[in-house]
């Protein structure tokens, strides 16, 4: 999925959630739920978007309607210690793509 599908289907309203996923190496790549499906952000390259911050997605999302965002955030030390039982999941952070002030 690339920028202009995701700005069309959130002008239909069908953007379900977007993540935005931490990775090492400080960079972030989008993912958007729809109903049934996720799909990656892709670039021009047809290769995942990069993204380098919050506010980067902010401004490549400038002026499209309002849905649900959230950064999600895995820990590696929870996974390397085991110290918890079942599956570990990410801390999910919801945000806004409005500028914050």
């Amino acid at each position: 999925m690339n920028v202009q599908m995701l700005t069309e289907l959130a002008v239909k309203g069908h953007i379900t959630e977007l993540q935005l996923l931490s990775l090492e190496g400080g960079f972030y790549l989008a993912r958007v739920r729809l109903d049934s499906v996720e799909k990656t952000l892709l670039g021009d390259d047809q290769q995942p978007l990069r993204i380098r911050s919050t506010t980067h997605l902010r401004d490549l999302l400038h002026g499209l309607p309002a849905f649900p965002c959230v950064l999600v955030q895995h820990s590696v030390h929870d996974e390397m210690c085991g110290v918890r039982e079942g599956p570990i999941g990410g801390l999910r952070i919801p945000f806004s793509l409005n500028s914050v002030l």
